[in-house]
């Protein structure tokens, strides 16, 4: 089914979204997952979309935050050390190159170094507005992150449009009053307003009112 959105800003997630990293995170999660004594299976359905600190909180809920913050560090380093395999989500170039010059940012819960290193990676060009792991004080679902990136760019959350692939980023983008679009088989069980098997079935077009057009399907 085909769905048409208007919307004056689209604000992006990065890892699984526009980057394909399922397999550096599934190499660092799954080495994690072995130290501490976890199952790997269990482990990787729940690391998708959120910080990596919230995720051991939601796997080790005993430990304190403060271990979970310090090997959280850790983790951050050895993702943007591994590169391999990182690649663009099919029609992604295309899409970015078709928002040049419009309102958009990339909302996502790696940090700024682990952002430009596998956005750099995959030779696809950072949005104007980076809102980052380091931008906030609570990892989605909360809608914080959304909100700031709306913000910044000067729009109202009712005009922004959301693309995201997890089920805590489809979270945070209701919370914060946004449509979503999803992204790829992640996304189709989380009720997105609209979802797109993967962004070449995403197109967008200026509109008459100087916002814009985005087709999906």
């Amino acid at each position: 089914m085909t769905s048409v959105l208007t919307a004056r800003a689209l604000l992006l997630d990065m890892d699984g979204t526009l980057v394909n990293s399922d397999a550096v995170v599934e190499r660092c999660w799954r080495r994690w997952a072995a130290r501490h004594g976890l199952d790997a299976t269990a482990v990787l359905k729940v690391v998708h979309g959120r910080q990596g600190h919230a995720t051991m909180a939601v796997l080790l809920p005993d430990r304190p935050m403060a271990e979970n913050l310090a090997e959280n560090a850790l983790m951050l380093a050895e993702e943007t050390a591994d590169t391999e395999g990182v690649v663009p989500v099919p029609g992604a170039p295309a899409f970015l190159a078709a928002l040049s010059g419009h309102p958009h940012a990339l909302v996502t819960s790696a940090d700024d170094a682990l952002a430009r290193t596998r956005m750099g990676a995959t030779g696809l060009p950072l949005p104007p507005v980076l809102v980052t792991a380091e931008c906030v004080s609570a990892s989605k679902p909360d809608p914080e992150g959304f909100l700031k990136a709306a913000a910044e760019l000067g729009f109202a959350p009712a005009d922004c449009l959301v693309f995201e692939d997890a089920e805590v980023g489809i979270a945070a983008a209701k919370a914060a009053g946004m449509r979503v679009v999803g992204v790829g088989p992640r996304a189709a069980a989380h009720t997105p307003t609209a979802h797109a098997d993967s962004l070449e079935q995403v197109r967008i077009a200026p509109a008459p009112d100087g916002g814009l057009l985005v087709t999906v399907g």
